[in-house]
């Protein structure tokens, strides 16, 4: 049996996916984007190829964390000066940038390295039921 390796020749296009995030966990909401941004739902699965397809998730101020995750967990942020570092509950990032969530808990889930910073770039979140991606007919997941 040969192995099969994804090169720009025999890549498929990318497709758009819907995911909507109300009442999801964010974990669960996460795990799919991810994977379906690196493309291993294909037959096809290339770690060091970018044969992902693209994920829109709109709702994503009603995703959901499970027990005492709202008030416990923070975000930290640093600005690079002396004492520069921030601490933000989710609860807080909730109100002013529900996006925020969905993103960084997606980019912890992608590989560290120049191909998974390249493939968050196919990830696009809104805040609403409403995207501008209605032209490239983007196929509704379920999580």
């Amino acid at each position: 049996m040969k192995t099969l390796l994804v090169t720009k020749q025999t890549a498929q296009p990318a497709k758009w996916h819907l995911i909507d995030a109300d009442g999801v966990p964010l974990g669960r909401l996460a795990v799919k984007a991810a994977n379906l941004i690196r493309g291993r739902h294909k037959a096809a699965y290339t770690p060091n190829f970018d044969n992902g397809d693209f994920v829109v998730v709109i709702n994503a101020e009603k995703v959901v964390l499970t027990g005492k995750k709202e008030d416990q967990n923070e975000y930290m942020f640093f600005s690079g000066y002396v004492g520069g570092e921030t601490y933000k509950s989710v609860k807080i990032m909730r109100e002013r940038r529900p996006d925020f969530l969905i993103h960084h808990a997606v980019k912890g889930m992608m590989p560290k390295n120049r191909i998974a910073r390249r493939m968050l770039t196919k990830l696009r979140v809104f805040q609403g039921p409403e995207h501008t991606h209605a032209p490239q007919s983007p196929q509704k997941i379920k999580v």
